[in-house]
């Protein structure tokens, strides 16, 4: 089965798919920053045998509307209850890459019942330093002036530099996807990332079981940071890969898909 679907909030367009085994365990994946869900294709490929696999499209990015100057993780969090809402899931287990593991852990901190496990690639619980949030504004100005030329430097510098010409295609096709978002979402995402609080003390209490995925690489989250966050839940794996920067679940494909179906078949 393959739906995609739209849901229309407060006037505007929610773009989401709806795919694999219907009343089957049920897999929600979050993208990143300037991605689409069209960024999971090859998982739910994988998965939609076996699992129901519903893919959305964060506010600004993809197909789904931009929807005001800020869009915070608490906001994308709440659309992302509505569609699973309006699809009839009540629970889930929740993937989510970098701000979509951002995203996540707002959901688990408002929807808590509606999780069975929980899944970080690339993602923290740590709210923006006051350093980071000034390099948010830079960010900011740099795609007023030239949303192209920002977004062609980003798109390589996410990936291990070991591994950017094997995956020149992937590249590509990233760089393709994420021109496609506008000024406007790229500037909301940005401040919406800036303003969200910490998420550490939830990830102490948290009593579903959470699933850490890192690169050693990874130039956004120091290694020493992801291992810190791997140890606060009381149930918790990792998988921490060699010569892997922030695109991990792209960068070790096959070696990550087996293993994360393996966590969420034991979420259910």
């Amino acid at each position: 089965m393959e739906q995609h679907r739209t849901l229309t909030l407060d006037g505007r367009t929610v773009h989401y798919r709806d795919e694999g085994r219907q009343n089957a365990q049920t897999l929600v994946l979050l993208h990143g920053y300037l991605q689409n869900l069209d960024v999971w294709s090859s998982y739910v490929l994988s998965y939609m045998n076996r699992l129901r696999v519903i893919t959305i499209d964060l506010p600004g990015h993809g197909l789904t509307d931009n929807f005001c100057d800020i869009h915070t993780t608490d906001f994308m969090a709440t659309m992302v209850k509505s569609v699973l809402n309006e699809v009839g899931v009540e629970q889930c287990v929740m993937v989510g890459h970098s701000m979509g593991g951002y995203v996540a852990l707002a959901f688990a901190e408002r929807y808590p019942y509606s999780l069975r496990g929980l899944g970080l690639i690339n993602s923290h619980a740590m709210a923006d330093s006051s350093d980071i949030r000034a390099r948010r504004e830079e960010v900011c100005n740099a795609v007023q002036e030239n949303r192209a030329s920002y977004i062609v430097g980003f798109i390589p510098s996410l990936f291990d530099d070991s591994r950017r010409a094997a995956l020149s295609r992937e590249i590509k096709e990233l760089n393709d996807q994420c021109l496609e978002t506008t000024t406007a979402s790229i500037i909301a995402a940005q401040r919406g990332m800036a303003q969200r609080p910490s998420r550490v003390g939830l990830l102490q209490q948290i009593d579903i079981p959470v699933y850490f995925i890192y690169g050693k690489n990874d130039n956004r989250i120091p290694i020493e940071l992801a291992i810190t966050q791997t140890l606060l839940p009381h149930r918790a794996e990792s998988l921490i890969l060699d010569n892997v920067g922030h695109m991990a679940f792209v960068e070790e494909r096959e070696y990550i898909k087996p293993r994360l179906l393996n966590f969420i078949e034991c979420c259910y």
